[in-house]
């Protein structure tokens, strides 16, 4: 038994001593057992990674004191730019596992020295720069450790510029992560973001733009991601397609940062999960047999020689897959450690690892010699996942550390003491600076101390007062429902969702104390197919994404989705809020209920009065309406059914206008925090008059007769939600469905 395993041990370059004992005694207590290869000692390989990652800030440090009049190649100081950034992705992860303090003094002074800010030299094309906004872990590792949001504001600032150009709507050509590199320099950002701050909208821009650059540049039969553009249809001189082994390295990566802290409930992570299983099991089948890859994957002969800076990432992201419970252990274990085995072979005698690809786009032949920081930051990943394979698997995603409470002083003057051995002149000096420091403390208004309404400014901000957290469903409530309520405690608001969209419908309370209330139809964001409104609503801060959906279509004084009026004298005459109300089904299959409106004029000497039933069945984004108009004289009338205008964010929404389907929709301009919404109306298009507007509303306009019901359909969706996330989808949709306007 012994002699097998010493062999084994060899055979992957790994000391027998990293082979636990615990190992040996349950393969012996164990016959005909397959035997799981060794694994190195924890502390040996935390040892290793701690050497490589002190080697390079020593060489750092050295850079920095001894600088080169003239630019040398491989003598570049430390920066912010995505070569740093990622060293210290790894060196952060490091220190919280491993005491190593001049890596994390080193860590933090550079942050410091940096003032928390990023590369991008103020061009917009640069702000927007995912390379540019890979520092940005190193500042929320930061904040973490320090609790003090002046470490997380320059970043917040450059996401939220960031985020509408991700949602770009309608979806342009370019892509703002155009090349596959970005997809671990900015998306693990985003995703910690939103874990940090409590605010998903970081979150749901970078599932945006993933999925994007995915439909770009992923190949699907090859389950590798082309570098970017140029390289889908380019091939390599022995007519292979160009797969670039660190191009890889940096999407499987970046899915494994990102899985990392992605809810466990968030709508897309069954699709990060498979497209990295995906990968995973494509890379693994690639490596080569010293346990690296080459820097063209599928064109070994272009570029025999090893390549350690993607095996780096590969090794770390094919573990993280073993520990997380994201890939087989027995399948995946011998690859992971013969690519551990592999990279320890080009470690330098300094520690820090070589034989890496210069930085570039492509492959490219490498050199022993070769070092960079983005390769030690891969390698510091790697290891730190090795050195976790001997414990349980832990599941995802994991919590983040709370940030401690912050620990400071008003003034930023350091605190001196007065040295023993201090000349008068010195005490006195020393001394007029300490009153000058505490009279900082005692006259400065300080936000935490002096503003009763204090958050911080890096948490998510709430649309009204403090909230109570979103409760959970149970399992019993995760289920497809259409549902109705009716809410008194919420100012006799109707409530009525399905497995697809949610609506409200304003009462009588509400017109009193918020007048002038209207009878326009709101709609909420939705991205579950189980009910959530209610939930949602008891937070008290329903307006805010707390990841369900929520409330940020704006009705104020339009017709929002699908609500009516008379138009006469070129007006819109409009009723108030629902005066009764009846619930006719609350689910499981169709939530439906009717209002009455009270008479209200219409021009001059002509009132109405309105008898409307609302109907929802599971399985659809449409509404049936169906509407009994009276009136006290027996004339034609016409009926405007309205979209609101203005209802998200600024700017002029997409109109899709077919008088012929009698059809009026909308694609709302994307809010940056929040996304986009689309609305609809459909009508029997035998009794359309015409397709106008007024100042509030794009309106369809119908001929009805008083006292003869007529049916027509409402509709929304939202582009962070399940169903439709553009508006070519939206209005696909909205024109093929088949709705029947038969009275019932």
């Amino acid at each position: 038994m012994m002699s097998a395993l010493r062999s084994l041990a060899l055979s992957l370059g790994i000391a027998l001593t990293a082979i636990s004992t615990t190992t040996m005694m349950a393969a012996a207590q164990s016959p005909g057992a397959v035997l799981e290869p060794a694994l190195p000692a924890r502390q040996e390989v935390l040892t290793i990674v701690a050497r490589s990652a002190s080697a390079e800030v020593a060489r750092l440090k050295d850079i920095e004191a001894n600088p080169s009049p003239t630019p040398v190649r491989g003598r570049w100081p430390v920066n912010t730019n995505w070569i740093s950034a990622t060293f210290f992705v790894g060196a952060m992860k490091l220190v919280d596992v491993q005491p190593v303090p001049e890596i994390l003094d080193f860590s933090l002074r550079t942050a410091r020295r940096f003032n928390y800010a990023h590369q991008g030299d103020g061009a917009p094309v640069h702000l927007i720069n995912a390379d540019d906004q890979a520092i940005g872990d190193l500042y929320q590792a930061i904040y973490l450790r320090t609790g003090s949001p002046g470490t997380l504001l320059p970043l917040k600032q450059r996401l939220d510029y960031t985020l509408p150009y991700l949602t770009f709507t309608p979806q342009p050509e370019r892509l703002v992560w155009w090349w596959c590199d970005s997809l671990f320099m900015a998306p693990p950002v985003l995703a910690r973001m939103s874990a940090i701050t409590g605010d998903p909208k970081y979150l749901y821009a970078m599932d945006v733009q993933w999925w994007r650059t995915y439909e770009k540049l992923y190949d699907r039969e090859q389950h590798l991601y082309a570098r970017d553009a140029r390289f889908i249809d380019r091939r390599s001189a022995n007519g292979k397609k160009i797969f670039w082994a660190r191009g890889e390295g940096w999407v499987l990566a970046g899915l494994s940062r990102v899985l990392e802290v992605m809810p466990a409930d968030f709508p897309t992570r069954p699709r990060y999960v498979a497209l990295f299983q995906e990968m995973a099991a494509r890379v693994a089948s690639l490596q080569q047999d010293d346990g690296l890859w080459r820097a063209s994957l599928l064109d070994t002969q272009a570029f025999p020689e090893p390549e350690t800076s993607g095996t780096a990432f590969f090794t770390y992201a094919l573990a993280f897959g073993i520990n997380h419970g994201l890939l087989d252990r027995s399948a995946y274990l011998p690859t992971v450690l013969k690519g551990w085995a592999g990279l320890n072979r080009y470690l330098l005698p300094s520690g820090i690892l070589g034989q890496v690809q210069s930085a570039g786009d492509q492959p490219v032949p490498t050199k022993l010699e070769t070092t960079a920081l983005y390769a030690s930051g891969g390698f510091i990943l790697a290891g730190l996942e090795v050195a976790e394979l001997g414990k349980p698997v832990t599941r995802l995603p994991i919590t983040l550390p709370a940030p401690p409470a912050l620990d400071y002083h008003a003034s930023d003057m350091a605190d001196i003491p007065v040295p023993p051995d201090a000349t008068p002149d010195v005490r006195r000096e020393l001394t007029r600076r300490a009153a000058e420091r505490q009279a900082v403390q005692d006259l400065a208004f300080d936000p935490m101390v002096h503003d009763p309404d204090y958050r911080s400014p890096v948490a998510m901000k709430w649309v009204g007062g403090k909230p109570a957290p979103l409760v959970p469903p149970t399992e019993a409530e995760r289920v497809p429902r259409a549902t109705v309520r009716f809410a008194p405690d919420r100012f006799d608001d109707i409530l009525w969702e399905n497995d697809r969209v949610a609506h409200r419908l304003y009462g009588p309370a509400l017109q009193k104390v918020e007048p002038p209330s209207g009878s326009g139809i709101d709609a909420w964001a939705k991205r579950v197919r189980w009910p959530f409104m209610d939930r949602q609503l008891k937070t008290g801060a329903y307006h805010n994404d707390q990841g369900e959906g929520l409330d940020y279509y704006n009705v104020k004084g339009t017709r929002g989705v699908g609500g009516l009026g008379i138009w006469a004298e070129d007006k819109l005459w409009v009723s108030r809020n629902w005066a009764s109300h009846r619930i006719l089904k609350n689910g499981p299959d169709i939530a439906s209920f009717q209002v009455d409106y009270a008479p209200w004029p219409v021009g001059t000497g002509r009132k109405v009065w309105e008898t409307r039933t609302f109907t929802l069945p599971l399985g659809t984004n449409f509404t049936r309406l169906q509407s009994l108009i009276h009136s006290d004289q027996p004339d034609d009338l016409i009926v405007a059914i309205g979209l609101g205008k203005g209802t998200t964010a600024p700017g002029a929404a997409s109109l899709l206008a077919d008088k012929d389907k009698g059809l009026i929709a909308l694609w709302e301009p994307t809010d940056p925090a929040h996304g986009a919404m689309g609305t609809v109306v459909r009508v029997d298009p035998a009794m359309v008059v015409d397709i106008g507007a007024d100042g509030e509303n794009h309106l369809i306009r119908i001929r009805v007769k008083p006292g003869k019901p007529f049916v027509y359909y409402i509709g929304s969706t939202w582009d962070r939600g399940l169903d439709f996330n553009s508006r070519t989808a939206w209005e696909a949709y909205v024109s093929g469905e088949k709705l029947d306007f038969t009275v019932q």
